[in-house]
């Protein structure tokens, strides 16, 4: 929003879509009205829920442009026919009437989404996003604009001069692989918070309001156990079928864990309706990969395992250059595996059900926690953002355990694979619904981390069959006294030793593990749980990409890196008695964003 000269403001709106990535399945359009100062641009995925934008009332007073995704009711769509509107049963048109008829819009949505509502009767513009932030909006406030997008870089095509980094973001992303509390990777483009509705006006943002805080859930009273589970299960079984609508055709992700399992029991597709897929590695069928196929088998589901192996790493300069260009310091190169799989997985639905959240949401799982830096590997003046994100980052941690995984841990931590996965395709998760995360606020104050997993009553009350699969780590299935617990500890041994033996090894490990590499002990470990070998791969098959990255006099300049650490990373673990593969991971991705966004143009 803008109120320089009309010519200016179309041409920066070119470039700015210009700087977003636009593939064959792409939709683009505009929106102007000059009389507003309000110049709006977007993509989306065809045939998806905000493919047709923008969504207009009869009398064309109210239009909003919309991105993501919103799963109403059963019947809001029902009450709105009722009451005179008309719209389109497919996509985004009911929700200019809901705004109409709901004067707490956008409080009533349910999902991930972003979006500008323009009232003409009323003279207001309004740009909002979800309650979580999930659907992220960049911002940057100068005298003359007000520049919004869902990426940063399509601020910096009209704004070059705001290539320069936050020190607070370098620090946060080095200890995290993300950057927390609303802050992007450059100083001066900004996060929308959750659950924003701010008003617009001649350029400027007249009032930043907000129309949801967490503290309304975490107030209410807790319930029973035996009432909490029964509110939880139809919580759930109720709001699924809202997650598997549409005319996109719909696949799911499963893994060896519970959370997709839920699905699966809760939701009764129709044999042979819903794809389903499991991500491989090359050495062995992951347990991932075996949990996965039994349950589609007993589903009665088509099940495909999508390998990451040589294919992907053949062409992982491109897959890595491509991540870190979409997720713009929200993760680390080595999830560029992320952005291979969607692109398979779409080709066997453009739309996808996933698990994620569940664990985290339910059993308030911690994802991410401060990383230590290798010492001599960055100078003191990044160290000490380093240190302060520890400070953030426990300052978050005392908040409720629900609000950090859902409001916190979700937005900020989990975005990256996010909008990597979205820029492939359509991706719901029914484990942050509104009516489900409010009623797992409502848990009994016992249960926790050590506590009954509700979710394996639930698989058995809704699908016993399900039940009576272990999960890849040996949890829940039949219930044989001895044999239960020896298979539990079993895999809960070969998950530790493959940790340990990739990412984990210590140094004197990876010495010894050298010496001995005629026997290739590593086959006896790696694969059984985990898809992606890392510190194997940038040994072997990415040591010339490392190499070349890494060494290049360009990134050995950079002020923040001491030479020596990285030469001493590089060699070491390229002629294999060292293990640095955290620290590759970080390297190349801070040089990847450099030469994306940071650099001189």
């Amino acid at each position: 929003m803008t109120g320089m000269p009309p010519e200016i403001a179309r041409h920066q709106l070119s470039q700015m879509l210009k700087a977003l990535p636009c593939l064959h399945f792409y939709r683009t359009g505009t929106f102007i009205d000059e009389g507003l100062g309000l110049y709006v641009g977007w993509t989306a995925l065809k045939n998806s829920f905000c493919e047709v934008m923008p969504v207009q009332s009869e009398d064309r007073n109210i239009s909003l442009i919309f991105s993501g995704e919103e799963y109403p009711a059963a019947d809001v769509r029902r009450q709105l026919k009722e009451r005179g509107h008309c719209f389109d049963q497919q996509g985004a048109s009911y929700l200019v009437h809901q705004y109409e008829d709901d004067g707490f819009f956008p409080s009533g949505l349910n999902g991930m989404f972003h979006g500008i509502l323009i009232d003409k009767a009323q003279g207001t513009t309004t740009l909002f996003n979800d309650r979580y932030g999930m659907h992220r909006l960049c911002y940057h406030e100068s005298k003359d604009a007000f520049y919004f997008a869902a990426e940063a870089k399509a601020i910096l095509a009209v704004r070059p001069d705001l290539r320069t980094p936050n020190p607070q973001s370098l620090g946060e992303f080095v200890a995290f692989s993300c950057v927390l509390e609303n802050r992007t990777i450059f100083r001066d483009i900004h996060v929308l918070p959750s659950a924003s509705a701010w008003m617009l006006r001649d350029g400027t943002v007249q009032k930043k309001a907000t129309y949801f805080d967490p503290r309304r859930w975490e107030e209410q009273p807790c319930l029973s156990m035996g009432d909490y589970y029964r509110e939880l299960s139809n919580v759930v079984t109720s709001n699924l079928p809202r997650y598997f609508g549409g005319p996109q055709p719909m696949g799911i992700a499963i893994t060896g864990g519970l959370d997709t399992r839920v699905i699966m029991a809760c939701h009764k597709s129709a044999p042979g309706s819903l794809p389903s897929y499991t991500f491989g590695g090359p050495f062995r069928e992951s347990q991932d990969v075996k949990v996965g196929r039994k349950v589609a088998e007993l589903c009665q589901q088509p099940f495909q395992v999508i390998t990451v192996g040589n294919e992907f790493l053949s062409h992982f300069s491109d897959y890595a250059e491509r991540t870190v260009n979409l997720t713009e310091g929200g993760v680390d190169v080595y999830r560029s595996s992320d952005l291979y799989v969607s692109e398979k997985a779409r080709q066997i639905a453009p739309a996808k059900i996933v698990g994620t959240y569940g664990s985290e949401v339910l059993r308030h799982a911690v994802m991410f926690k401060p990383g230590i830096p290798m010492p001599g590997l960055y100078k003191p003046d990044l160290l000490c953002f380093v240190d302060q994100a520890s400070g953030t980052y426990e300052a978050l941690r005392r908040q409720h355990p629900v609000t950090f995984a859902a409001f916190r841990q979700s937005p900020w931590y989990h975005h990256g694979v996010l909008a990597t996965e979205q820029s492939q395709l359509t991706v719901r998760s029914p484990y942050l619904d509104n009516d489900f995360v409010r009623t797992v606020y409502r848990a009994p104050k016992f249960t926790g981390p050590d506590d009954d997993d509700v979710r394996l009553r639930l698989i058995a009350d809704q699908n016993p069959a399900l039940a009576q699969i272990p999960s890849d780590r040996g949890i829940g299935g039949r219930s044989v006294p001895i044999v239960s617990p020896l298979a539990h500890g079993f895999f809960e041994f070969t998950f530790k030793a493959e940790y340990a033996y990739d990412y984990g090894m210590p140094q004197w490990v990876a010495a010894v593990d050298h010496s001995f590499s005629a026997l290739r002990l590593q086959r006896l470990f790696l694969g059984r749980h985990k898809f992606l070998h890392y510190r194997v791969w940038y040994r072997d098959s990415l040591s010339g990409y490392v190499r070349q990255m890494l060494l290049d006099p360009l990134t050995l300049s950079r002020p923040y890196l001491e030479r020596k650490g990285v030469e001493v990373v590089v060699s070491g673990h390229l002629k294999g008695n060292r293990n640095y593969t955290t620290e590759i991971h970080k390297l190349l991705t801070l040089e990847l964003l450099h030469r994306l966004f940071l650099d001189p143009r």
